[in-house]
Parts: structure tokens; sequence; C-alpha cells
């Protein structure tokens, strides 16, 4: 009895173990989704697979209108996005609280539904600074052509996405994915990560019918629902398509998680045509990523070595004696092969060579054109032009949406960049915004463009004061504000500017004395011009100003003027009150004025009664005896 109490007690401690060491079974994360419906003014859902696309809300400019699809393939919506050059030569739209991390950016196109639109708009398009497309004509013709695909890193918690009219008509947008996928998604090598862009040039899978995307083959989501171009022929009678209904080991793995479907068809040589063998368009001296999926599905070859081959790129040996079940492991079992190659032409040309056996097979092929991700714009110095832009009212035509730099095809107009290798960034050193018809004030914001060289803002109708803060911008060479409306005096701050050699304030309403460094330096073969300012004064060719007062002086002069202004109101104040009180007593004395004339009539005829009785005594007593008698 001891030993089995003993054996359940073993026995519960290995369970105990074991649950200890089994990882976690809870479910996996699902990646990051943002899908925008351009032009929708609601969400929207899509079918057959539910799929929820976010309405269009502050995003971008441009102008919503009615969508006409242009392929089979792009999703079922029916509003879109365009943008006309008279709103600027470039926009963009800008997503915001996108997590960290590595994300399939997909862009669908299509035309506006209306006759007075030309049908077919040709333009660029960038993501991240970076431009990865460009719109070729007959765009609206072809599936791979009518949308543009690209993998990126997002580290700042936004994806921004551009489009730069070539003068051929509006680009017009009809949908945008931001897809999450895995961090290490088709690494390739020491040269893959956060500085490389991965655009999809091509996505082929061998034998299909029609277009598939991952979700219509049930792959997983971490693989970006990626779009499968059907393709079951590479030539005429020289190969055929194959599939099958057995189930495909290694296939939906990390971190390209590749669909199973996708290894159930194949395209295999026939005996007229050994070799297979696949070309596409590409662009000159580029760097492109291939990969090459093969799974051994012909029941004809079981074994190892029954089916060998050599895998050639443009003419070079890539991959040399590849036996498909020798490295898979087994038949039935997906294999991925990858190389990475600069190709100087316009063509690439995959071949698959027979060595052993006499049929050449694949199952998928993709093709990525790697670009160097564009160094950004220094964030403070973009900062400033959107305070610049907002300040002087800049008009829609000039654009100055996205960066201002990149992509170096588009840069923003009347901007000079250059790159600065200390902060591996881009920086501004010239702004030429002459007679752009440009209003409003220049902002103290101006001063953290601290590398610019040269400003001309001439021939515009800007006012308010010179902003002090110019003389901070050391490095500036040439300031022209001439024809505008700058007002007040020109700030002391740029004497300071010692690499200045063009300065030209001409012709606005400038007042006050010229800074006596500025004015030191005429003879010093720089070119200033002061002229057409009514109250300038202090250098040659101006009036000359009047007896320099030292700061205190003035301060001393308008405590004075003060003073003065204070007695004088309390004068005003005093005399005004004494002439109120005076006629505030003939006031008065008007009003009493019949009593007192009626008393001094009675006081006047006592004193004359009493006067004549005094008199009458006074005869009656000197002549008294006699009057009596």
């Amino acid at each position: 009895m001891m030993l089995k109490h003993r054996i359940l007690l073993l026995l519960l401690l290995q369970l105990t173990l074991f649950l200890a060491l089994c990882p976690s079974s809870s479910p996996r994360q699902e990646p990051t989704a943002m899908r925008i419906s351009c032009g929708s003014r609601v969400n929207v859902h899509t079918k057959p697979t539910n799929t929820l696309w976010y309405k269009d809300f502050a995003y971008t400019a441009g102008r919503p209108a009615n969508a006409s699809r242009t392929s089979r393939i792009v999703p079922p919506l029916s509003t879109l996005r365009y943008f006309p050059l008279s709103d600027g030569p470039e926009n963009c739209y800008n997503i915001n609280r996108v997590p960290s991390g590595h994300y399939s950016v997909r862009i669908f196109f299509a035309l506006v539904h209306d006759p007075n639109f030309q049908n077919e708009p040709l333009f660029d398009v960038s993501v991240e600074g970076t431009q990865i497309y460009s719109l070729p004509s007959g765009w609206s013709t072809k599936d791979e052509e009518s949308f543009a695909e690209a993998l990126v890193f997002v580290s700042d918690g936004s994806v921004s996405t551009c489009f730069h009219s070539t003068g051929h008509g509006d680009p017009a947008i009809l949908s945008i994915e931001i897809l999450q996928v895995d961090d290490r998604a088709y690494y390739f090598g020491p040269q893959w990560g956060e500085a490389l862009i991965l655009r999809t040039a091509r996505r082929l899978s061998g034998g299909g019918g029609k277009p598939e995307y991952d979700e219509d083959y049930s792959g997983d989501h971490w693989g970006g629902d990626r779009f499968w171009s059907p393709v079951n022929t590479f030539g005429q009678d020289s190969d055929l398509a194959i599939s099958t209904e057995k189930s495909i080991k290694q296939a939906s793995v990390s971190p390209n998680y590749y669909p199973e479907k996708l290894y159930q068809t194949a395209i295999v040589s026939t005996d007229s045509q050994p070799d297979l063998s696949y070309s596409m368009d590409v662009d000159p001296t580029r760097n492109y990523s291939i990969w090459l999926h093969f799974a051994e599905i012909d029941p004809r070859t079981k074994g190892e070595g029954q089916r060998v081959f050599d895998i050639l790129i443009n003419g070079d040996t890539a991959f040399k004696d590849v036996d498909i079940i020798k490295l898979s492991g087994d038949s039935y079992t997906a294999l991925v092969l990858n190389k990475t190659i600069a190709v100087n032409g316009r063509t690439l040309t995959i071949t698959i060579h027979p060595k052993k056996g006499k049929h050449a097979i694949i199952n998928a092929i993709e093709v990525f054109e790697v670009i160097p991700a564009e160094s950004k714009t220094l964030a403070q110095e973009v900062m400033a032009l959107q305070a610049l832009k907002n300040a002087l009212g800049l008009p829609l035509r000039l654009g100055w949406n996205g960066d201002p730099c990149v992509p170096q095809q588009h840069p923003w107009s009347g901007v000079d960049c250059q790159f600065d290798r200390t902060s591996s960034k881009w920086v501004i050193d010239g702004l030429s915004l002459d007679n752009q018809g440009l209003r409003g004030f220049l902002p103290i914001d101006i001063s953290r463009l601290h590398h610019l060289q040269s400003i001309n803002l001439s021939g515009n109708s800007i006012r308010g004061a010179i902003p002090s803060s110019l003389g901070t911008i050391t490095g500036l060479e040439k300031l022209d504000l001439s024809y505008n409306f700058f007002n007040s005096s020109i700030p002391e701050s740029l004497g300071s500017l010692t690499s200045l050699q063009i300065l030209n304030l001409n012709s606005n309403m400038l007042s006050g004395r010229v800074p006596a460094a500025l004015g030191g330096r005429l003879l010093h073969r720089v070119s200033f011009n002061f002229t057409k300012n009514a109250g300038l004064c202090g250098i040659p060719g101006l009036p000359t100003c009047g007896p320099y007062l030292s700061i205190g002086s003035k301060i001393g002069i308008a405590v004075g003027v003060v003073v003065v202004f204070l007695l004088i109101v309390v004068s005003l104040i005093i005399c005004w009150k004494r002439r109120q009180n005076i006629l505030r007593s003939q006031t008065v004395a008007a009003r009493d004025a019949p009593y007192a004339k009626a008393r001094t009539h009675f006081v006047r005829d006592v004193q004359m009664t009493r006067n004549h009785g005094f008199d009458n005594s006074r005869i009656a007593t000197e002549n008294g005896p006699n009057l009596l008698s």
C-alpha cells in the first residue's frame, strides 16, 4: 500500500513539474490593423469577410467623390478622395496612434466617377517620406498596378502617406491599409532593417486560378493579407499547372506566415521545354529581393535526388543543385529561398534549369524592390516651417504638406534643403518665397531655422515688425525683406549677423536710426539697401537723425512729460471745481433776491424813520418854548 502511495505521489510531482514547464496556450494577440475607406463619411463593412473600413475623417485635405473601381481586385468601396492641383502639389494622409512596429502599408487607387475628370491620373506615392511608386500609364487596366504596397518600420506613432502631382491629372485614392506584420518579416540578411523599405514589385501564385488574398487562403493575419496574382503558365505549351489537396508542412510559420494553400498549386515544365523562365520589367540600377517558394507536390517525384535544378537570375547562378525534398526534409513540405541582387538593366529574369529529372517546378514568386529609407527633416525645423506657413497665410497652391525635404523628388516649393551629417537629418538652408502674395506677419519661430543661409520674402504684403530673433541665425548671408509693409525700427540684433552680405530692407515702412553695427559695415564689401523707408535715418543716403538721447534721458523726458500732463489735468480739475462753486453761489443768490430786496427796503425805512424822529426831537428841544407859546 505504501508503495502505491509513493508511486502516486511521484506521478503527481511529475505532472506538476510538466505543467509548470509547459508554455501557456493562451491565444496569440491579433496584429494591429487600420483600414480607411477614403472619402467615406461612415464606417463601412465589406463582403465576403465583413472587413471593417474606417470613415475618412480629419486625416488630410482633398475632396471626397464617388469612385469608379479600376479592377476586380480592389476593395468593394464606393467613395474616394482626390487632390486637385489647385490645392497643392503634394497631399498627405497623416495617421496617428499607430503602435511602433513593422507594417505593410497598401494604397489602392481608383478613378473619379465623373465624365469631366481625366480618366487615368498619373502621380507619385511616398510612405514615411520615401517615394515608393510612380503610377505607370495604363495602371487602371492591370490588377497588380492598381495599388502600391510597402513594408516599413514605424517608431514615432504615426504613418504618413503622400501623393505628389506630376501634372497628369489629380491623384485619387480609394483606400489605405496599415497592417502589422512580424518584426522580422522578410528578413534577407545583414543589410535588412529600419533603414530600408521593401516595395512589392510582383507576387505570383503558380498554377492559381484567380486573384487571391491571404484572407481568401484562410491565411494567418500576421502575414499582412498579401495579394497573390495567379499565373498558370510562363509560356505557351512549355509548362503546365498542377495541384494537390494534401496538407503542406512548414507553411504558415514565423516570420512570414505564408498560407498553406499557396503551396498546393505549382507550375511544372514539360518535355518540350525543360527550363522554367519568368521575366518582368524593373527599374534599372536598383536592388531587388527575390523570394522563391517550392513544395514537392508532383507525385512523380518521390525521394531525394530525383529532381535537382539550378536557379539563375539574369543569367547568373543564384542557387546550385536545389533538391526540394532534401532541403525541406520531405515531400509536401514548404521551402523558401531568398536572394537579393542588384539589377543593372530593365529586365529581371528567373530561370529554373533541371539537372536531374526532366522537369522544373515552382509554386510562387515574390519580388521586392529594396529602397533606402529617406532620412527625415529635423523635427524642430518642420514645426518652424508650419508656424511660418500659418503666420504668412501661405496659399494652398504651394502645398507644404508632409516632409519639407523628402522625398527628394518632391521638396516643398520655395524651400532649399541640405543634409546635415552631424544629426543625419535634413535641414533648411534657404527660403525663396518672393512675389508669392504672402500676407500676415513674420513669426519669431523663424529663428528655429538656425541653418538658414538665405531668406528672400521680397515683393509680398507682410506687415508688422522685423523679429529681433533673426539675429540668432548666425549663418545668415542674405536677407531680403524689400517691398513689403514692415514697420517699427530695425532690430539691433541684426548687427550681430557677421556673415550677412546682402540686406535689402528697402520699400517698407521702417523708422528710427539704422543700427550702428549695420551702418559701420557699409564699407566692407556688403550690399545693404535701406532706401524708401520714410522714417529711417543715420547713414549716408538717409536723413540725418536728431540729437542722440541715451535711454536714461529718454526715460527722464518721458517722466517729465507725464508729470506735466498730470499737473495740467489737476489744474484743469481745480479750475473746473472753482467755476462750479461760483456758478452754484450765483444760482443761490438769484433764488433769494426778492426777500433780500424787501428786507433791504424795510431796514432802510426803519433807519429813515429813526433818523426823521431824531431830527424832529432835536428841533423841538432847541426851539420848544417858543413853539409852545
